[in-house]
């Protein structure tokens, strides 16, 4: 029996040790989710001289307001959960890790980012 086939019966991580799913994921929410969107609606809403980076944000933001941000952010951690999960399901662990570990870095930075730009306006 080859090594894929045994991945493929082995329960998917996230069934085996769904606690560490949740975490992994909770970390994310709290960093990606939370922190980024509402760090960016502060310095958005309260240094008007401060204009977003990213230009799939700044186009969001300009069709759709504060929902386009939101739905975009939502979209992205929809998408890499999707990710995850398909990863688990293959056996494939840096498919399953890294999602939730990239949104938890990006996250982060982008938090502490904009709150030192808020910080030194």
């Amino acid at each position: 029996m080859s090594r894929s086939r045994d991945r493929r019966r082995r329960r998917p991580t996230y069934r085996r040790r769904p606690q560490q799913f949740y975490w992994l994921w909770i970390a994310a929410t709290a960093t990606y989710g939370v922190g980024d969107i509402v760090s960016t609606i502060a310095f958005l809403e309260y240094v008007p001289a401060i204009r977003e980076a990213n230009p799939l944000v700044v186009f969001a933001l300009d069709a759709f307001g504060l929902g386009g941000l939101v739905a975009l952010k939502i979209a992205v951690y929809l998408f890499l959960i999707w990710v995850s999960v398909r990863g688990a399901r293959e056996g494939d662990g840096l498919l399953y890790y890294y999602p939730p570990i990239l949104l938890t870095v990006v996250g982060t930075y982008l938090t502490a980012s904009n709150v030192r730009l808020l910080w030194l306006s």
